[in-house]
């Protein structure tokens, strides 16, 4: 029998990875159409109602919050459901005397105590009115969770938990962990400068006091450096023979890379258009995804033996 997460198993865990990816995007939305306060408490909506009332000032930037806070509840059910995948696997194993791969059980937590942990950051978020270190922790919080919804996934699909097994030398594993580093401060520098400029979700919520046009060329620099470090990944992986498998996802990278890269000088000389910044956001969450598939190329684990 093999330890591979049964098909039911791997499509809950898909499902929770294309969640999340929405409620990233979901939260930008709120943020670029200016509605962060479009619900002014929390957890209620307007004081006195969990759900957008008339009297409200808000006007259609109630409707706009209110439905990424119901998303919330969608992210619940499909969390407890990886979790309830997760210990229905693990049983299934223990019953076939194969081992019960607790590092699997222990990812399945990751999309339900990332959602609970959003939750509670989102409630601060709106009580400190948009602070701006708060909205950029409240996304990139959405990143880890992101990332390790998306290892889980990779993990349900291998035979076990036996030793890795490396396709590359070390060198060309450490340029994979470096690029995933420089991607995270690319993601990490565009949310300070969206904190900085006129997408910060309310037109009255504080900004970092910082150059949003200074930030901007910061943050393209790192781009062009990551791409660097993605072309020379490339290389490496050509000239040492690499499975096909890994040169595909490198490849992958670089046109994500690319493709952000255009979109980004695009949105700064045309004036922030909300539509490109949107495009821009949900671009970022797919290179995320895809340089975190970088590092699960370079390798492979062993067949699975059964326990005595």
């Amino acid at each position: 029998m093999s330890a591979v997460a049964p098909r039911i198993v791997r499509r809950i865990y898909l499902a929770n990875l294309v969640a999340q990816l929405a409620i990233f995007l979901s939260g930008s939305l709120v943020r670029l159409t200016g509605s962060g306060l479009g619900c002014p408490s929390w957890p209620q909506c307007f004081p006195g109602s969990y759900v957008p009332v008339p009297e409200q000032p808000q006007a259609w930037h109630k409707y706009i919050e209110f439905s990424n806070r119901m998303l919330t509840f969608v992210l619940v059910a499909l969390a407890l459901a990886a979790l309830w995948a997760g210990i229905k696997h693990r049983k299934v194993l223990v019953q076939a005397d194969l081992p019960a791969r607790p590092q699997l059980l222990a990812l399945s937590t990751v999309p339900f105590i990332g959602t609970v942990a959003q939750a509670v950051l989102g409630g601060i978020t709106v009580r400190t009115h948009l602070n701006p270190a708060a909205v950029a922790a409240h996304l990139l919080l959405s990143v880890v969770v992101v990332g390790g919804t998306l290892v889980l996934l990779a993990r349900a699909a291998e035979d076990g938990d036996n030793p890795v097994t490396y396709s590359v030398g070390v060198g060309i594993r450490r340029l994979g962990q470096v690029l995933v580093v420089v991607v995270a401060a690319v993601i990490t520098v565009g949310t300070v400068v969206t904190g900085s400029g006129p997408h910060a979700g309310d037109a009255s919520a504080p900004r970092f006091r910082l150059n949003p046009s200074t930030l901007s060329w910061i943050h393209a620099d790192l781009v062009m450096v990551l791409c660097v470090l993605a072309v020379a990944l490339t290389v490496l992986l050509v000239l040492s023979k690499a499975p096909r498998r890994c040169l595909r996802v490198s490849l992958e990278l670089i046109f994500m890379i690319v493709l952000q890269a255009v979109i980004g000088f695009t949105q700064y000389f045309t004036g922030l258009p909300e539509a490109l910044v949107a495009i821009h956001v949900l671009g970022a969450s797919v290179l995320w995804v895809a340089v975190i598939r970088i590092p699960l190329s370079l390798r492979t684990r062993g067949a699975l033996t059964p326990t005595s």
